[in-house]
């Protein structure tokens, strides 16, 4: 075939032809578009573009979201909350979820010291993780796809598309995507690394994504694929949504919390991105003869209080755990009390992790 066109049907024909809750089963076929678009677009910290986004949840009922993960090492638990909290707002507004279990490219990565059988364990450890969060998986709205098993069965599909994107950009621009490896361009790369990007922008187009919602260490692959579409002239691009990368430090007696400080400051960034979209409130108990109990409703509301020193961070500290650990628990409870999660759990401990 010839490579001036594009590689194959997948590039060509993707996409077009109330309450913000947790549960996907709050989505009604009432719902309005506008609706839909308030929850997707709350996800992301940007999007490109936001009237694409309106276009597609106008004229397609089940848009397709790309999210995926590298497996890698023991993911801090919290983050499979940000997760699950995003991947249910996703399905809520009746979008399906892909989710791209990318153990080939933990091993191009070196991670895990390139040993596959590892990097699969963990990918079902991180599995665990998410399914005890409370991620839905009912209704086959949320699927997971092992990034080994799909390009092996369907490599007449694939790899046609990565050489399509290899062929079409220079070097630099790709070695300007290695900070989706968590690389930067002044490290020694290997020549898997270097084609790394070129896989993971063509991942977009072989799982026919409409959507793609990753952190906002990735935007620069799901920009070089919205390039790509001008390339190939290609009208209905990916749209990104970026968020934010959830690196969330549990020790929160230790963690810097200024009083009066809203920027900056790491323990409000926990309550704006994980409490409030998982319980709609935040309460902090303290005893009468300092304001006694208070139930924040919004978070506009919260960060009022605490620029005006109403809310004390040794009042808010210990309210964050708590809120935390209410979450967390039924995690806790699954990996002690599930003979399978218990086994995972061991062995992705007794793993030496590898940059």
């Amino acid at each position: 075939m010839s490579m001036d066109n594009p590689p194959a049907k997948e590039v060509e024909s993707l996409s077009l032809t109330a309450r913000d809750g947790l549960n996907p089963s709050n989505f009604t076929t009432e719902m309005s578009v506008e609706e839909k678009f308030r929850i997707v677009r709350s996800i992301g910290e940007e999007c490109i573009q936001e009237e694409e986004l309106l276009n597609l949840l106008t004229k397609k009922p089940q848009p397709i979201c790309y999210d995926g993960f590298e497996p890698s090492g023991r993911m801090h638990i919290a983050q499979g909350v940000m997760k699950t909290i995003n991947v249910n707002k996703l399905t809520s507004a009746g979008c399906k979820v892909k989710i791209w279990i990318a153990d080939w490219f933990a091993q191009l990565n070196n991670k895990m010291g390139g040993d596959l059988n590892k990097i699969q364990t963990v990918g079902h450890y991180l599995i665990e993780i998410w399914k005890a969060a409370g991620m839905n998986l009912e209704d086959g709205k949320v699927e997971f796809i092992w990034s080994s098993e799909e390009i092996n069965s369907r490599a007449y599909e694939y790899w046609p598309i990565v050489m399509d994107i290899a062929r079409r950009n220079k070097l630099p621009r790709i070695m300007r995507c290695c900070q989706i490896m968590g690389r930067s361009e002044q490290d020694e790369l290997t020549a898997a690394q270097i084609f790394y990007p070129c896989m993971q922008c063509a991942d977009i187009f072989f799982l026919k994504a409409d959507i793609c919602q990753l952190g906002m260490d990735q935007r620069k692959v799901n920009v070089l694929a919205r390039e790509y579409c001008d390339d190939i002239k290609r009208k209905n691009k990916p749209i990104i949504l970026s968020h934010r990368k959830a690196e969330v430090n549990l020790k929160i007696k230790k963690a810097y919390c200024p009083p009066n400080i809203v920027d900056g400051n790491p323990c409000l960034e926990y309550i704006k991105y994980i409490v409030f979209p998982w319980f709609n409130e935040f309460k902090v108990e303290r005893k009468e003869e300092n304001g006694g109990e208070k139930v924040y409703t919004s978070y506009e509301e919260l960060i009022a209080a605490y620029e005006k020193g109403e809310l004390h961070p040794a009042d808010l500290k210990p309210a964050l755990s708590k809120s935390l650990n209410r979450i967390l628990q039924p995690v806790r409870d699954h990996f002690k009390n599930d003979e399978k999660a218990k086994a995972l759990l061991k062995r992705v401990k007794a793993f030496k992790v590898t940059r």
